[in-house]
């Protein structure tokens, strides 16, 4: 167990994460009768051997954990590096993973990791505190190619290699967040080899990880392979399963069409998909296929502006879009059983959310009204214009989920049924950190899932990239205040303040939070949800 002289920052991940059990699923073999639903003896005697094939529907063209954050290529990449810390889904504590202890100081600025000794990267080097070091002083040096690790090391200060296996991470101010974020895979840790590479090849080449499984090919927009690490012993404590993983080898293969990732889950050409496609919910579950959902922390699905753009430069126009939509539709008509609409800039399954539902309410005739007070005015067609020029806005998305489009298309209608025109631009995955840093969009549909509410400081402040342009204002102080403070009492009154100011100035209009929905073979068993709603495959087993 770790020892810690502030507790204060730990107790916030193991109180206030609590929520993160909402929705938790494990898919085991084990029944509550004598056999699982596939025959499988209940209590089976799970076996190594074979590969996992997994469909995913989209390639975000790099193979580096410290630079992607689109969970398709997440699942691949995690199991390739392994953290410092993990964190319990349905707890939400920090426990021990390749530091087996640390201290925390009473200020929350300096964190000391003790390091398991007998690591070694996949290439054959130890894991030292260098090594650790190496990875956490070239992260922010990656900018906006690594924006949530860089975002997580904000105010970093520097590290000191005590010794081989003792580390201390010092920074400018308090940084409550940090013992979390050492938990994810964008702080995963690579090898001093792949910390020496360019970004461009560690995205092409992928990076030499500790972690339990190891990259053998990548064909970008194809295909992902692993292969088993063997001599791995030093697996997360959550871990079921001590040593190697039981695969032998886990094959990513990339399938843009949901119809095609269903029928190929159900004729046995792949072990599991994501993203279920609503519609295809029933056909799964009659072929005897297990669905597994689980609520991602952070950031929901929702309208991101270019608030430095008119007409988003104008309050009245975001809001009204806001009242414009009506979320409960678009759950019911496009998004996978159980989801819920979006009722702050939080997921509910985020430490610290707050209900802001009743600023979130659908209302058609408030929207028109604001609209009307902005100067915008019904034309003949039915589209608003103002000085002559028409309400039309462009939203640009990503092919990295199937509800994507159709929950565009609702939104398309719902938009217009107030006077606003709405044309949609289709984008690939891997043109995300190219939009984000260009800055020409209108609008942009996404989210992004971390579970501590610094993700909060990650997408809104002004003082990181500030792809939404949005104005310098008393929220970067709330912002950089929450991620400083250790007690988790203060730090939680923080975060509503933020969550406040953010959905009242509607710099955002979060719409619905992601649930993600996997398909799973009848003959996969122990596939489990990670805290972040990202897969951990080191305990899963096929028969």
């Amino acid at each position: 167990m770790h020892r810690s002289r502030q507790s204060a920052s730990t107790r916030w991940a193991v109180v206030a994460v609590a929520v993160l059990a909402v929705g938790s699923t494990l898919l085991s073999a084990c029944g509550s009768g004598g056999s699982s639903d596939d025959g499988t003896p209940a209590g089976a005697a799970p076996k190594s051997g074979g590969t996992l094939t997994f469909a995913v529907g989209s390639d975000v063209g790099c193979v580096d954990p410290q630079q992607v954050g689109s969970n398709d290529t997440v699942y691949s990449t995690r199991q390739i590096v392994d953290s410092l810390t993990d964190q319990d889904p349905t707890t939400g504590k920090i426990v021990p993973w390749l530091a087996q202890s640390w201290q925390i100081s009473p200020d929350a600025k300096a964190f000391t990791f003790h390091l398991k000794p007998g690591v070694t990267f996949s290439d054959g080097t130890p894991l030292t505190a260098q090594v650790v070091k190496d990875n956490f002083e070239v992260i922010p040096k990656l900018g906006t190619l690594a924006q949530l690790g860089a975002g997580y090391l904000a105010g970093y200060a520097g590290s000191k290699a005590i010794d081989d296996r003792t580390i201390e991470v010092d920074f400018q101010q308090s940084n409550a967040q940090f013992l979390q974020a050492t938990s994810t895979f964008s702080l995963g840790i690579v090898s001093a080899a792949s910390v020496r590479k360019t970004p461009q090849a560690r995205c092409r080449d992928g990076v030499i990880g500790s972690g339990p499984f190891v990259l053998s090919k990548y064909v970008p927009s194809q295909s992902i392979s692993l292969k088993k690490r063997t001599g791995y012993t030093w697996g997360s404590s959550l871990f079921s399963k001590s040593g190697d993983a039981y695969l032998d080898a886990l094959e990513f293969k990339v399938v843009p069409e949901a119809g095609v990732r269903t029928s190929s889950l159900q004729t046995g050409q792949v072990d599991a998909i994501g993203a279920v496609a609503q519609a295809d919910e029933s056909s799964l579950r009659a072929s005897g296929v297990q669905l597994a959902a689980r609520a991602n922390p952070g950031v929901p699905f929702g309208l991101s502006f270019n608030n430095a753009k008119a007409p988003f430069s104008d309050p009245n126009v975001r809001k009204a879009i806001g009242l414009a939509i009506n979320r409960q539709q678009i759950v019911d008509t496009v998004f996978p059983t159980g989801t819920k609409p979006a009722t702050s800039v939080l997921a509910r399954t985020t430490p610290g959310y707050v209900d802001l539902s009743s600023t979130l309410a659908f209302d058609k005739a408030k929207a028109g009204s604001l609209l009307d007070a902005a100067g915008w005015k019904l034309g003949a067609d039915g589209i608003r214009q103002k000085n002559g020029t028409p309400l039309a806005v462009t939203i640009t998305w990503f092919t990295n989920a199937a509800t994507n489009q159709p929950a565009l298309e609702l939104i398309q209608q719902q938009l217009k049924a107030v006077g606003i025109k709405i044309d949609l631009k289709q984008l690939q995955i891997a043109q995300i950190a190219q939009v984000l840093t260009g800055g020409g969009f209108e609008v942009l549909w996404g989210n992004v899932t971390r579970a501590d509410p610094d993700i909060l400081r990650s997408q809104f402040s002004t003082k990181g990239l500030n792809a939404y342009k949005i104005p310098a204002t008393g929220l970067d102080t709330v912002l950089v205040q929450q991620a400083a403070e250790p007690d988790a009492t203060k730090r939680a009154a923080l975060v509503a303040q933020a969550q406040r100011l953010i959905v009242n100035n509607a710099y955002v209009v979060p719409v619905v939070e992601l649930e993600t929905e996997l398909g799973v073979g009848k003959n996969v068993h122990d596939l489990r949800f990670e805290a972040s709603s990202r897969i951990q495959l080191h305990d899963t087993w096929k028969n």
